[in-house]
């Protein structure tokens, strides 16, 4: 079972071991690592990509316990220095923590974040009623979700039954596995592009500036 780091350090560089690697195709591998800081494709959020050895990796996917990664070249059994593209990890945190605040924003009109894709350029939340919903549109969530981010609450971590919870400061955890910034305020401006209601659900898309 691949240890994964990713869900509870930051680090962008890391040792590991090689233990299998595997040709698909002429030009992808498919390589287990002992343990990975590269966050796989799931949840809404894009994979992570960087080096492995200096290997590129393109892609890394869940299988079960394993993560796999998928370079443009093939390596050896063994020692491993892992190196997590930096800028692209913290586009996909910031999206993926804006997520987050946009669900708490919705909240506070009755609505219940079920989904989300935090791809950037594909920013959606989806929610469902829990109750009395009050009229929502695009400059309210806008100003919702830009007060959560000028709070500049530092993020938090703890786990309960099982469950990974993150939030910032005394804000509402969700259940997540995803990367996030430490800072609300790393966030930067959420833009709010479309709210939509349909067949009984919300649909709230986003962008981020890169």
């Amino acid at each position: 079972m691949t240890e994964k780091r990713y869900y509870s350090s930051d680090a962008l560089e890391a040792e590991s071991r090689v233990i299998s690697c595997t040709p698909q195709g002429d030009d992808r591998f498919c390589v287990i690592l002992s343990a990975t800081l590269f966050h796989p494709q799931g949840g809404g959020q894009p994979s992570d990509k960087g080096t492995i050895n200096g290997v590129n990796m393109l892609q890394a996917v869940q299988d079960g316990d394993e993560v796999i990664h998928i370079t443009d070249g093939a390596l050896e059994t063994g020692p491993a220095h892992l190196t997590v593209d930096a800028e692209l990890r913290a586009l996909h945190s910031r999206y993926h923590s804006a997520g987050h605040l946009i669900g708490l924003a919705g909240e506070k009109y009755g609505w219940l974040g079920i989904k989300g894709n935090h791809k950037p350029g594909e920013g959606r939340i989806v929610f469902e009623p829990t109750g009395t919903l009050l009229p929502v549109t695009v400059d309210d969530l806008a100003a919702e979700v830009a007060a959560l981010v000028q709070r500049g609450d530092k993020r938090a971590i703890s786990e309960t039954a099982g469950k990974r919870l993150v939030t910032w400061g005394d804000l509402k955890p969700y259940a997540c596995g995803g990367t996030h910034v430490l800072n609300t305020a790393e966030i930067g401006t959420i833009r709010i592009t479309k709210v939509k209601e349909k067949k009984g659900q919300l649909s709230v898309q986003y962008e981020l500036d890169r």
